[in-house]
């Protein structure tokens, strides 16, 4: 890739300007912006960008936003495990208003990074056809030109990318074998975005626990909605005025705090009336009214392992430098609290 100072010559603009837009800094506008962007867009990628002849020492993290508590959890407990091993991280929000994922990792890759993390990469949201798998879009590209990546639960087999990933079947089936000990028959699922990768997965194991029992598993029983409080409170309308469950799983704990609030708007007693299970125990589930039940994500030894994967791999004397994909799954674990309770109404 070019330094900036030919970026700037493509753009038209001065090397200032250049270094302003790739730090995201004020006192440019978004015309010129989007100029040196496109720039960007059109040049080759490459595996160390403007670093590529001496080691940077830097690391990029991407996360898809930061207004959902688990991201910040992993954000820190990556630029911690990074610290440890010398390595400073430059955090990106690629669900940002201004920039896609691909921008972000252009940016990085100008900046000199020596690799990359991944967390919810934008392949697991990408609707495909039934049956299909995701398309890799420009992750094989990078690939190609040697950039180093790791994934946290991005896995996918149209990728050869190391990834790390929480078992997210395993988690809706924990859950929904949960509730049935408890009685529950009429268990839905308050599903995140339906291009989810994360939310189909925990659905294959709440339908394979219900099928188990000969328990319906019916469309009817799910309910799509963004993965916040104000999502889960609008899928659990829509599942309280269709089929009536006694227990509702759902994709986050952010959208299960919402199906809580729907519940006591509607005068639901939880659980007495409806039992509610999160997913990531973030800090706030075992603080709100009732405390919520969840399955938690172990996101300190997943980030290390995504860090320590990474690192391997850009280690010259490492024998995972180049060395195939790598693969870690790690298991759940059902944290019972207040909001899971025998059901009353079947």
């Amino acid at each position: 890739m070019p330094g900036l100072a030919e970026i700037a010559r493509i753009a038209g603009v001065s090397v200032s300007t250049v270094s302003r837009v790739l730090n995201r800094r004020a006192g440019v506008n978004e015309e010129t912006r989007q100029r040196v962007l496109a720039v960007l867009t059109d040049l080759p990628y490459t595996p160390r960008g403007l670093g590529a002849l001496q080691r940077t020492g830097v690391i990029g993290l991407l996360v898809p936003e930061l207004s959902n508590p688990v991201f910040p959890a992993f954000a820190e407990a990556l630029e911690t495990r990074a610290a440890r091993a010398g390595y400073s991280s430059l955090l990106c929000n690629t669900r940002s208003a201004n920039m896609c994922e691909e921008e972000y990792v252009r940016m990085l890759l100008a900046r000199g990074v020596e690799g990359m993390v991944f967390v919810s990469p934008e392949i697991t949201n990408v609707e495909v056809p039934v049956g299909e798998a995701p398309r890799p879009g420009y992750y094989t590209k990078l690939l190609d030109d040697g950039v180093e990546m790791v994934f946290i639960n991005g896995a996918t087999p149209a990728l050869d990318i190391s990834d790390v990933a929480v078992d997210e079947q395993l988690a809706g089936y924990l859950a929904t074998r949960h509730l049935v000990e408890l009685g529950h028959r009429r268990i839905g699922f308050v599903s995140g975005p339906s291009r989810s990768l994360p939310s189909r997965l925990k659905r294959a194991g709440w339908s394979a626990a219900l099928e188990e029992e000969g328990y319906e598993s019916a469309d009817s029983f799910v309910a799509h909605g963004p993965f916040d409080p104000a999502g889960g409170a609008a899928a659990l309308g829509r599942l309280l005025d269709t089929v009536a469950p006694t227990a509702v799983i759902c994709s986050s704990d952010q959208m299960a705090i919402g199906a809580l609030r729907e519940a006591h708007r509607r005068g639901l007693r939880v659980p007495a009336e409806l039992s509610v299970v999160g997913f990531d125990d973030i800090p706030f589930a075992s603080y709100c009214s009732p405390a919520l039940t969840t399955l938690a994500q172990p996101i300190e030894q997943m980030a290390a392992a995504a860090v320590d994967e990474l690192l391997q791999r850009l280690d010259p004397d490492s024998p995972r430098r180049r060395g195939g994909s790598y693969s870690r799954v790690f298991r759940p674990r059902l944290v019972v609290r207040e909001s899971t309770g025998p059901a009353e109404r079947c």
